[in-house]
């Protein structure tokens, strides 16, 4: 199972965080966000991290212009498009920039939130799966998890949405055969952008077990 961890803004905190056994690593490049990056970081914060680390931008409705600025300007690996993006942008990046992994985000609140994916597949490489808020993620809640049995799509999955520490038995009990990995985030903070290291250490030693 991978790891993903997001919402990251501090260098020390990034650094740090880089020497965990972590997969992905989540900058949050929307303005309105209390964790945007996109004011505190450079490139060469993301650069420090180690090679295995992949470096994910998380993006919400942005113009094709305004995020190839940012691809431009910061060493990202992934982009997670977490708002309004339609199959046919997601195509364009992914023919546009093949070197540049996609992750959509779908918020999920009851079966029927599947159906619009199959669109997305051809565009996307993973998807992820976060809590139906009036925002765009960030809710801290997680959704009904028995609603990824219904989930019938080719395209492997992130879960996301409230994850806490103490859910690595739940996530372990997860059989689904495209459930890729967790994106870990706020449950996991001393304050708002800065993760305890310690609670990610416990959390990934106890999915492992």
């Amino acid at each position: 199972m991978k790891i993903k961890i997001c919402g990251m803004k501090n260098r020390k905190n990034i650094q740090n965080a880089g020497k965990l056994p972590v997969d992905f690593m989540g900058f949050i490049f929307y303005p309105p966000s209390p964790r945007f990056a996109g004011n505190v970081l450079t490139a060469d914060d993301l650069s420090s991290l180690p090679a295995h680390i992949r470096k994910v931008g998380v993006f919400v409705s942005v113009s094709a212009e305004i995020l190839s600025a940012y691809l431009e300007a910061y060493p990202l690996d992934w982009v997670q498009l977490h708002g309004a993006e339609t199959p046919e942008f997601c195509r364009t990046l992914k023919k546009d920039r093949p070197q540049t992994g996609i992750i959509k985000a779908f918020p999920v609140s009851e079966v029927s939130d599947f159906n619009q994916m199959k669109e997305y597949e051809e565009g996307c490489d993973y998807f992820l799966f976060d809590t139906k808020t009036e925002k765009y993620g960030g809710s801290g809640k997680k959704f009904d998890w028995s609603l990824l049995n219904s989930y019938s799509g080719k395209t492997p999955f992130f879960l996301s949405g409230g994850i806490s520490p103490s859910d690595a038995e739940k996530i372990k009990q997860i059989s689904h055969s495209s459930f890729y990995g967790v994106d870990l985030n706020s449950k996991f903070e001393t304050k708002t952008g800065i993760k305890d290291l310690n609670l990610l250490q416990t959390f990934i030693n106890d999915l492992q077990l």
